[in-house]
């Protein structure tokens, strides 16, 4: 196995790893055994769909301006350090969003695996032909 299957591998574990902890803390708090005053996700959960959803739009956009001022930095390892956390809440809060809606990334990962070979243009098109977009 070439070491970037490992990485694949890792990747794929690590994110299957924090959804099975991301679902048992949603179904603790659905359950009543999570509260939302003392737990980050129970508080996640509590707020439903649009304040997943707001959360995740909050997260993109500091995702965004982290790698704004990370080129302007001219990738400065701080600046590229901020950038990695930035990215590390925007994917734990998407994995909050699959989970509120009975998703796993291993759903998302089947769908770029999908996609894997397909010009992302000629995607697009087939998305915006089926009337996806």
């Amino acid at each position: 196995m070439t070491s970037t299957a490992n990485k694949s591998s890792n990747l794929d574990s690590a994110l299957a790893h924090l959804a099975d902890v991301v679902d048992q803390r949603r179904d603790a708090f659905k359950a009543g055994q999570a509260d939302p005053k003392t737990s980050y996700t129970a508080l996640l959960f509590s707020k439903g769909d649009d304040g997943i959803l707001k959360k995740i739009g909050e997260e993109a956009t500091e995702a965004v301006m982290a790698a704004k001022d990370l080129r302007n930095s001219n990738l400065a390892p701080d600046q590229q350090k901020l950038l990695v956390g930035e990215m590390a809440d925007l994917w734990f809060h998407c994995l909050i969003a699959l989970s509120q809606f009975n998703l796993r990334p291993e759903d998302v990962i089947a769908e770029l695996d999908r996609r894997l070979g397909t010009s992302g243009i000629e995607e697009k098109a087939a998305r915006k032909a089926a009337g996806k977009e």
